[in-house]
């Protein structure tokens, strides 16, 4: 009777469903840690079905950024867009690290999101490419989406844009509006992205001003006001009257110009509102509909083979990159000037790198009648003819 009784104990138990696993247990399973309906089917014959296409099955996506939200600049645009993601996706929840740095730190910072169930990951620093592709081999389950790279892999793309466009525009309203025919341009570091845009904004600026000159300042940095305040108040001292800078955080820049009596040209974000006096115009991201569609294509399990599989870049007719609004000091008949190269620009009749373009030396780099494609214009290493300063070793 003993033997009966526990028999049938026996088979009951057999019979009865799995307990669940719970926090970083579920997180660390046969699905890398997504979690979807085909749940039920884990640890069955590997039927190719059940598989899931990297970015799908995931509870979040995340986002992490080298610098703070607020800051008038490159970290601002970024977050604009995570926020236009928080409203088109209410059942996904948005993760965001801010000030993460281009480290060995922001890969532990991914992989804290993957476990906490994000399965589409922003790296959105220029420096956060290689920790994203050492995080990316480990997790073939993740998507992630790299701002400004140019290396890739099978579960990362990068994205940017043809912000040199707008750059470019800048540089002519940046001229119309110059006394002197001297502007200054502050920049971080001497990667080929930062010297195209100093190399457009001069380009703009000698069409319409060939004398124009462009002094550069490399502070070194992405971000540090200390540094920012001093090249701008350096470069108003020989006698710049118009700022721009590739910079994160463009405030210090805005706002010393402001105070000296000098003109600002903002960018990755608009901040006319720290220079009501001085403001011309701006080079800004648009990244809304961008996240929300790169992340709708990753949770629809399309990332493989799709246009963000691999190196995308929005341009000017694709409202990825823009020309902000003009500032109240800029006269009607520059700004009529501007939009009218803007519209060649659109139709494709105007081209900025049209060559001869030489470069400091004098040597050509572009030959003349030949225009270099988005490939060899993002291998930048040199400073156009009419730049003042050198690229650091």
């Amino acid at each position: 009777m003993l033997l009966l009784i526990a028999t049938i104990l026996l088979l009951s138990a057999c019979s009865q469903p799995g307990a669940e696993p719970s926090g970083n247990a579920q997180a660390e399973g046969d699905n890398g840690g997504a979690t979807s309906a085909d749940d039920t089917n884990a640890g069955g014959d590997g039927d190719a079905e059940t598989a899931e296409a990297p970015g799908t099955g995931g509870s979040a996506v995340g986002f992490i950024f080298v610098g703070a939200r607020d800051d008038y600049g490159y970290n601002q645009a970024a977050y604009l867009g995570s926020e236009a993601v928080e409203e088109a996706f209410p059942d996904l929840k948005v993760l965001r690290s801010e000030n993460v740095p281009e480290t060995a730190e922001a890969e532990r910072v991914m992989e804290q999101m993957i476990r906490d169930g994000a399965r589409i990951i922003f790296p959105t620093s220029y420096g956060h490419l290689d920790p994203a592709l050492n995080v990316a081999k480990r997790h073939p389950d993740v998507v992630f989406y790299h701002q400004g790279g140019l290396k890739t892999a099978d579960n990362l793309g990068t994205y940017f844009g043809t912000i040199w466009e707008p750059v470019y525009l800048a540089g002519i309203a940046a001229a119309e509006m110059s006394e002197s025919g001297k502007l200054g341009y502050i920049v971080s570091v001497p990667i080929p992205q930062v010297l195209l845009n100093v190399n457009a904004f001069e380009l703009g600026a000698q069409s319409v001003n060939p004398d124009a000159t462009t002094s550069v300042v490399f502070t070194g940095s992405w971000c540090d006001p200390g540094q920012q305040a001093n090249a701008a108040n350096s470069l108003i001292d020989s006698g710049v009257d118009v700022l721009s800078q590739h910079q994160d955080c463009t405030k210090t820049v805005i706002e010393t110009a402001e105070r000296r009596g000098a003109m600002s040209v903002g960018y990755h974000a608009d901040a006319s509102s720290l220079a009501p006096e001085g403001w011309i115009t701006g080079s800004v991201w648009n990244w809304p509909d961008l996240y929300v569609d790169m992340v709708q294509t990753a949770i629809d399990g399309e990332f493989a083979d799709s246009e963000y599989d691999g190196k995308y870049r929005g341009m000017l007719a694709d409202d990825v990159v823009q020309l902000t609004g003009y500032g109240a000091n800029v006269p009607e008949d520059v700004q009529a000037l501007v939009e009218e190269k803007k519209a060649a620009l659109l139709e494709g009749t105007l081209q900025p790198f049209l060559g001869p373009v030489r470069d400091q030396s004098g040597e050509v780099r572009i030959a003349e009648g030949e225009t270099p494609t988005l490939d060899e214009l993002e291998a930048a290493d040199f400073l156009v003819e009419g730049v003042i300063g050198s690229i650091p070793k």
